[in-house]
């Protein structure tokens, strides 16, 4: 297909997928409509870009689906001023449309492979205002908190204390919580009369892996 015809299906893509299931932030569907999703998954999927559905990204990760993307995104209730902190850059995809709707995103992968693709493909792409690490992502990333967001791309038996810690007040922290199976989106907003949780239904990731999260190998 030509980038006119990827055009056209990530149109569709907003329309039928993500602004059909209620996703109306207008600023999150400009975004989604952006970002060309085919170029963050290997080119033999190019032709499933834009489907309904999560695909394999190489070290047994995967790119999430479309709609749960734009669903976190919102949840997140980004302003142009606001820093954000993603756990899990996987492919690169959401922090390029967490970089179209904040001012700075900071982005922690544990795999060094993916983390070096990701941070070729976002300089290729032009951004700028994205900033990268190894590591733990479960620690977060203390040396620039405060941010306003957090977004955690894995599924964890519980919140991670340190990233509630590294949110400022009035910030809103999306992660999926539960089993190794299955999880529930979960909002998290730091209030002066502390941590208010919000569900947002069930969902299914690969684990987040760390100190705060699953250990290595670990399996229920």
């Amino acid at each position: 297909m030509t980038e006119d015809n990827y055009t056209v299906e990530r149109r569709l893509m907003v329309d039928r997928q993500i602004a059909a299931r209620g996703v109306s932030d207008p600023r999150v569907l400009a975004a989604m409509k952006k970002v060309p999703r085919h170029r963050f998954i290997p080119s033999h999927l190019w032709d499933q870009a834009y489907g309904d559905y999560p695909l394999p990204i190489g070290e047994d990760q995967t790119i999430s689906q479309p709609y749960i993307v734009a669903l976190m995104t919102e949840l997140l209730e980004l302003k142009e001023t606001d820093r954000v902190l993603e756990i899990g850059t996987g492919s690169g995809y959401q922090a390029a449309i967490l970089a179209e709707l904040a001012a700075q995103v900071y982005t922690i992968d544990r795999v060094e492979t993916l983390l070096a693709r990701a941070e070729q493909l976002l300089a290729a792409l032009g951004y700028t205002n994205i900033h990268t690490r190894v590591g733990d992502g479960t620690l977060g990333w203390p040396e620039e908190m405060p941010y306003e967001a957090i977004i955690v791309t894995a599924g964890t038996p519980q919140v991670p204390r340190p990233l509630t810690e590294q949110l400022a007040l009035g910030g809103r922290l999306v992660v999926p919580v539960g089993d190794t199976w299955s999880q529930t989106l979960t909002c998290v907003r730091k209030t002066k009369d502390g941590l208010k949780f919000e569900y947002h239904g069930g969902c299914r990731f690969v684990r987040l892996i760390g100190k705060y999260g699953w250990e290595e190998g670990a399996w229920t």
